[in-house]
């Protein structure tokens, strides 16, 4: 037996990948729970996090339709795709609750594994009891080796954030999709009903809108059009989670995520790529005439999102997490120029195959049924985000790498130690 004091899991917290990429330490957590409400309060300081706890706060505006009361006790939660972006601030949260994880990441070069690596790390160093992480380097798709993970550590909550991410190289490749986001995700969820898992949770896309024409992207609307392999593959799982919880009743809910971004984000994305080509005075592409427009969700508020769902067992959902509301690749380039200082040197771009105009994420349906809402403006994160990359990386040695999906640059050795 372990001998830690766990706190009770946060119901709730208040406080980007859309999978898809558009161009566009030690400690410190107090907790207060309310056995009335059965909600929980809770402030935290860390040092080289990328989500910054503080801003999670309580609310209690949790409306009448919220059927689904959460569980309010100890887990331990299997985090695929933890050593990722999303999946490793997920972690964190988690392990600053009370919980424990068990980590599944192939650690995968999609972008500089060092990035990763300094992820686990993080948690591995912040939590360094038995038991509290417990990290796999491995594919979700090995057969021997998640049937041994589910059997000997007896994880019975999942959080399935692992997945090949991309709309463009999606189309170059689109087989790696099919094998990661399909057939892993099947996978988990046989192992999921087999072992009892109490309820699964997984990382769709904004994606699977597609060329949708509406103003808000609705979970009611119809998403049987995708236009690239890797939304077909998210749509995909979106019907295998439907089937699982048909034949199984598998508690199972689908996280349509909205451009995430913020610090430790994904170099592959639009908020890092920018902050850093300006700060650099490196030329940056624009695909398009800039009318575009992104929903990017700061983290913080993305793992409000999955942490709300995984508390609460839904028999069957799919929730979007999104900002509520768009921002035009022209403003986000002003607004990036604004919190570096510098002026952009941008060559236009003919728009790529793949990319949808808008998006922007009608999320009614996850205030009413979690309690989610976003908090944090998009040009406050942005703001956050040209900080934290000031921080860790301005005054380091990069090597520019040219313009492409996947491609990590100015990334390569240039963590500072110990972030």
């Amino acid at each position: 037996m372990k001998n830690l004091n766990h706190s009770p899991s946060m119901p709730v917290l208040v406080s980007s990948d859309d999978e898809s990429t558009c161009n566009h330490s030690s400690s410190d957590a107090s907790i207060s729970h309310d056995s009335n409400t059965n909600e929980s309060t809770q402030s935290f300081h860390r040092s080289g996090s990328s989500v910054m706890f503080s801003d999670i706060s309580n609310s209690k505006a949790v409306t009448e339709r919220t059927a689904v009361a959460p569980h309010v006790g100890y887990k331990k939660v299997l985090v695929t795709g933890g050593a990722g972006f999303i999946g490793s601030n997920v972690a964190e949260y988690l392990l600053s609750r009370g919980d424990d994880v068990v980590i599944v990441d192939e650690i995968n070069d999609y972008y500089d594994v060092n990035i990763k690596e300094s992820n686990i790390k993080l948690l591995q160093e912040s939590y360094p009891e038995e038991g509290r992480v417990t990290f796999y380097r491995g594919d979700i798709c090995d057969e021997e080796l998640m049937e041994n993970i589910f059997k000997t550590d007896q994880p019975k909550w999942v959080c399935h954030m692992a997945a090949r991410a991309g709309v463009r190289p999606s189309i170059q490749d689109p087989f790696v999709y099919i094998h990661s986001n399909i057939k892993g995700t099947t996978q988990l969820m046989e192992l999921s009903h087999k072992y009892g898992v109490e309820n699964f949770v997984f990382a769709s896309s904004s994606s699977v809108y597609g060329g949708s024409k509406s103003t808000f992207f609705s979970e009611e609307e119809n998403v049987d059009n995708p236009v690239s392999p890797y939304a077909a593959s998210k749509k995909a799982c979106e019907l295998l989670a439907y089937t699982y919880h048909h034949l199984y009743q598998l508690n199972i809910s689908g996280l349509r995520f909205f451009t995430v971004y913020g610090p430790r984000g994904r170099p592959d994305m639009a908020p890092f790529k920018f902050i850093d080509r300006v700060s650099r005075g490196v030329e940056m592409q624009q695909y398009g005439d800039g009318s575009s427009s992104r929903d990017y969700t700061y983290i913080s508020d993305i793992v409000d999102g999955v942490v709300r769902t995984i508390d609460r067992r839904h028999k069957y959902e799919l929730f979007n997490l999104g900002k509520g509301e768009g921002t035009s690749l022209k403003k986000f380039i002003g607004l990036v120029q604004k919190h570096v200082g510098k002026k952009a040197i941008i060559k236009v771009m003919p728009d790529q195959p793949g990319d949808v105009p808008y998006t922007c994420a009608d999320v009614n349906k996850a205030y009413e049924y979690l309690g989610y809402k976003s908090k944090i403006p998009f040009e406050e994160g942005i703001r956050r985000t040209a900080e934290w990359y000031k921080t860790t990386y301005e005054k380091k040695e990069v090597q520019v790498c040219s313009e492409g999906q996947g491609c990590a640059p100015s990334m390569a050795a240039t963590l500072v130690e110990g972030n």
